[in-house]
């Protein structure tokens, strides 16, 4: 049996539309999905019991899709069984975005649990390798591309995001904390006449089974805003939501999307 730990966005909802059995829907308390009604939501500080209430259930795999914020613990909610927890919570609180989501399936796989990402079980998330839209990007726009690697590798030493603007060789923007969309709004003020293309892709080394980047229309409408060309996305580590919206807008204004491959 299959559990769906869903947060905030769209990629839950999503997800579920790909599935043909509904799993469990559970939900982190503070951070519910938008459109999916849980079957359980359960606070962090009685994760152990949560646990325990998916193994009484019959759960033997769990897929963690949307976003989920770090909350605060109060420590007069912790439970017993998740008393010997809260070193681990604890540590993963404080740990960069990747040290806390492998200190939470860590948790749930000494638990029996097995941890699927959402493109294991349902592969059509993720887009071929290859330009989807009518616009193509140019040589000079690939070789963008492949500078963009590099700088999201060297982002992805330091854990701090999984995107950035790349234009003639010269790095624009870089993805922080607060994400893809204010990154590119924060380039719909530049002075230059615009240019330059948009690449995501997950952190080397990331654990893939949660927290993959995503891109879906409203990415679309900010690199417009910003002034960018198009959008390249890695192949096999990007989910692109509302696919065919996605590409009818890029058509519709003119940008490209293209699924690069990797260099190694």
């Amino acid at each position: 049996m299959l559990a769906l730990i869903a947060g905030t966005g769209v990629l839950p909802d999503e997800l579920v539309s790909h599935l043909a059995e509904r799993p469990l829907i559970c939900a982190l308390e503070g951070f519910e999905p938008d459109r999916l009604r849980p079957d359980i939501t359960f606070p962090l500080e009685q994760l152990g019991s949560f646990i325990a209430e998916l193994k009484a259930r019959g759960v033997t795999r769990i897929c963690m899709a949307g976003a989920v914020r770090r909350p605060k613990i109060d420590p007069s909610r912790i439970d017993a069984l998740t008393a010997p927890l809260v070193p681990i919570i604890q540590q993963a609180l404080v740990s960069g975005d990747d040290g806390a989501l492998r200190a939470v399936i860590g948790v749930l796989e000494n638990a029996g649990l097995q941890v699927q990402a959402a493109h294991q079980i349902a592969p059509d998330l993720l887009p071929p390798l290859g330009c989807l839209t009518q616009a193509h990007p140019t040589e000079a726009e690939l070789a963008d591309a492949n500078r963009a690697v590099g700088v999201l590798r060297a982002m992805g030493a330091a854990d701090i995001g999984q995107a950035c603007v790349v234009h003639q060789g010269q790095v624009l923007a870089v993805e922080g904390a607060f994400g893809t969309a204010w990154m590119l709004q924060s380039l719909a003020a530049r002075p230059d006449a615009g240019g330059g293309i948009l690449f995501k892709g997950p952190k080397p080394g990331q654990d893939r089974r949660a927290d993959l980047p995503a891109i879906g229309p409203d990415t679309v409408t900010g690199a417009v805003a910003a002034g960018l060309s198009g959008i390249v996305v890695e192949k096999g580590g990007v989910i692109v939501l509302d696919r065919p919206q996605v590409i009818a807008e890029c058509d519709r204004l003119g940008l490209f999307l293209h699924v690069h491959e990797r260099a190694v």
